[in-house]
This record gives C-alpha cells, sequence and structure tokens, in this order.
C-alpha cells in the first residue's frame, strides 16, 4: 500500500487539534508507516518539499493574508482537504473578542502590531472547497484514525450526525438539560464525542458544532425555561456556530 502525502497545516488557532493527532500513542507508529509527513510542524522539522498531496489537515481559522495564500495553495495541491476542529468549521473561539481587529491586535502585541494586516476569523470554508470535516474543540482521537484509515482505503468514513443526547442515553447519563436543570447543549450538537462531557457531570458546550437537522428554536427554548436571558442563551448557543458576534 502507497504511503498518504500528507501535511498538517495551522493558521489562528491554539495547536490543540494538531496536539490531539499526537496524542493516538499506540495508532503512532502505525500511521508512520502509512503516512508521509510533507509537513507538520508540531511531529516534524522537515520542510515541506513541495508537490502534490493526498490529503491536507487544516487546524484554524483564516484571519491573515498569508494564511489565505497558504490554504489557496494547499487547496491547489492536495486532493483531499479536511477542515480539523471547531476554528478551522466555524471559527471557533477566535470570533469571541468580536470585529475590531486592530485593538485586538494592539493588545496583544503592543507597538509591533502596527503595520499587521488582519482581518476577521472565518472559517476555511469561505474560501475554498472542504472535503471532509472532522469536529470538536478539540476532535476526539478516533476521529483522526478513521478519516485517515478511510482515504488510505480510498474514501472517506461516515461520522455521526445525530446529537450528543443519542450517546448520552447509550451511556445511560442522567439528563443535565432535564433532570439536572442545567444549560446543556446536547440536543442541538453534532455527536461522536461519546458525550464525554455530559458523563461527567459537565454540560455540552456544543463545541463540534450542530447536528443534523438541529432544532434550534426549540433549544433556544429550553435554555430560557432555565432563567437565562435571551442574551446569554444566544452566546451560548452560537460561540461554536461562528457567527456571534452577528447578533451582539
Amino acid at each position: 500500500m502507497a504511503k498518504l502525502s500528507l501535511v498538517y497545516q495551522r493558521f489562528t488557532s491554539c495547536s490543540g487539534c494538531q496536539l490531539m493527532l499526537l496524542n493516538c500513542e499506540q495508532e503512532l507508529a502505525a500511521l508512520a508507516e502509512l503516512v508521509d509527513l510533507n509537513a507538520f510542524a508540531m511531529a516534524s522539522s522537515r520542510p515541506d518539499p513541495g508537490g502534490a498531496l493526498d490529503i491536507a489537515l487544516i487546524e484554524g481559522a483564516v484571519s491573515r493574508p498569508e494564511e489565505l495564500e497558504e490554504l489557496l495553495s494547499l487547496r491547489q495541491r492536495a486532493r483531499i482537504l479536511v477542515a480539523v476542529g471547531a476554528c478551522a468549521l466555524t471559527g471557533g473561539v477566535n470570533v469571541l473578542a468580536g470585529r475590531d481587529r486592530s485593538l485586538q491586535c494592539s493588545r496583544v502585541y503592543g507597538p509591533s502590531a502596527q503595520g499587521r494586516l488582519t482581518f476577521p476569523p472565518q472559517p476555511i470554508a469561505h474560501f475554498v472547497k472542504v472535503d471532509f470535516e472532522i469536529a470538536g474543540c478539540p476532535p476526539e482521537k478516533n476521529d483522526y484514525v478513521r478519516v485517515l484509515g478511510a482515504v488510505l482505503r480510498g474514501g472517506l468514513p461516515q461520522l455521526p450526525e445525530y446529537a450528543v443526547c443519542m450517546e448520552c442515553r447509550v451511556r445511560e447519563n442522567l439528563c443535565l438539560l432535564l433532570e439536572r436543570r442545567q444549560a446543556c447543549l446536547g440536543p442541538v450538537t453534532r455527536a461522536g464525542c461519546a458525550a464525554r462531557c455530559p458523563s461527567v457531570g459537565v454540560p455540552c458546550e456544543g463545541c463540534r458544532g450542530l447536528a443534523a437537522e438541529a432544532n434550534r428554536a426549540e433549544g433556544f427554548r429550553l435554555l430560557l425555561e432555565l432563567g437565562l436571558s435571551e442574551r446569554e442563551v444566544r452566546a451560548r448557543m452560537e460561540r461554536f456556530t461562528g457567527d456571534i458576534h452577528e447578533n451582539r
């Protein structure tokens, strides 16, 4: 079996998604035999030799011209381009600071921020065709293994599209929303995490994005019934959908 030529590129993000791939300790040795890393800064100092790619993994939102240029280049080179994590899919937590990028840059970088070109963080699908999405903040380790294994065999995997609530029921968890009266977003959030947070009593924050056919209106109503304000409910439900700043 021919090795997969792979690039893992990070844009505006925290590197947590890349780290989660490296956390696949039991699978790394086998993956190393099947994947040729053209570039993956967290794993190798090898410079990218260029040329065609089987797959490009992209972590992070796009917020700078140089990131956009690199994204367009990778889209041209890669047979399959995969958006990894909430920032790449929706902008993620990067959008929470609002649209005034000059103010944010000056706060972070001080005087050296002058002349830096930046724009509001956006998901990579705003600029290029995305062939597959790996959701989460960060994604699950098994998602990486499924995707790379499927690509090696000439296809893409079928990841869950139902809600986290389904996984809670499978694990026989108490419902944090209805039974514990906590602000849980499990009913509208895409599954695949095995209800990781609700299973330890932590309400779902929705980091995997919306489930297919999610009933946002009903989710909104249920959260209002808990006594949250409309502003707080909107902020919670839109934190990982990329449009929170539109409703502030």
